[in-house]
């Protein structure tokens, strides 16, 4: 009995559609992470990237804990001296909601050309409103 390793012919994507209104940004991202990654399939193989296809809407409505909106900083550097450039997560909430989860769950995906394919397959909205109704995505429940 050989194992079985799955191969791009044999990966069946689906499309997911997560609804973020109320849900925590860590727990959110960890499960969003896992689906893009293949996870949740008896198919995973670790070198290959099996994982579906995630939209998350109401990106502008995540809660966190504590005093995260206020201690938590994104920082980025234009690589010239003093080109640090630092934002709080309450003032990320108000300029770019989005860029919120899809930096979360960046983090939590594999490091390199891996992790890129299956960053791919994530799409963030701020709103209720989004373009992929054609492909029919199916509800994904987030526990916690």
């Amino acid at each position: 009995m050989k194992s079985f390793m799955a191969n791009p012919d044999t990966i069946k994507r689906k499309w997911y559609l997560v609804d973020a209104n109320g849900c925590t940004l860590g727990r959110l991202s960890s499960q969003v992470a896992s689906v893009l990654r293949g996870k949740n399939k008896p198919e995973f193989t670790p070198h290959e990237d099996c994982g579906d296809f995630v939209i998350v809407v109401n990106a502008d409505k995540i809660k966190v804990t504590g005093k995260k909106l206020d201690q938590k900083v994104y920082m980025t550097h234009s690589l010239y001296t003093g080109g640090v450039h630092e934002i709080t997560l309450r003032d990320q909430m108000k300029k770019k909601p989005e860029k919120v989860i899809e930096d979360a769950v960046r983090g939590m995906l594999p490091h390199g050309s891996l992790g890129d394919k299956m960053y791919t397959k994530l799409h963030v909205y701020a709103g209720t409103e989004h373009g992929h109704a054609a492909q029919k995505p199916e509800t994904l429940e987030i526990k916690g």
